[in-house]
């Protein structure tokens, strides 16, 4: 498992752990029942504080994305395909949320930015 922290971001590290970790879950390169790295170990890997990849790991388990079995380690769940698909939702709707505000920085008029996006819909 490949995690990079950008420790200039304003992103909290905790987030981008979780944020990676998802990427992979939806990518299908982690799967239902993939072992995750002790929190130790990914903290080491990471130079980062242990605290901070329980946090993650416990922010995933909260959202049903793993399980963690007292002795034995976190998992990847069973995927909520419902679950997942509403996570991508939220992701494209941000990235559609700066680009509406990055048009109207621009002077670009909803109509105008509306008729862009049928545009690339089309392909």
């Amino acid at each position: 498992m490949n995690i990079m922290i950008n420790h200039s971001s304003m992103v909290p590290i905790y987030e981008q752990i979780v944020d990676q970790i998802k990427t992979l879950i939806r990518k299908g390169e982690l799967k239902e029942n993939d072992h995750l790295p002790s929190v130790r170990t990914l903290s080491k890997e990471l130079k980062i504080s242990a605290l901070t990849v329980k946090k993650a790991y416990d922010f995933l388990e909260a959202e049903g994305f793993t399980a963690t079995i007292h002795g034995k380690g976190t998992y990847i769940a069973s995927i909520n395909q419902e679950l997942l698909l509403e996570e991508q939702k939220k992701e494209i709707e941000s990235d559609l949320e700066m680009a509406i505000q990055k048009g109207r920085r621009c002077g670009i008029s909803d109509e105008d930015m509306k008729h862009l996006f049928e545009l690339l819909l089309e392909g």
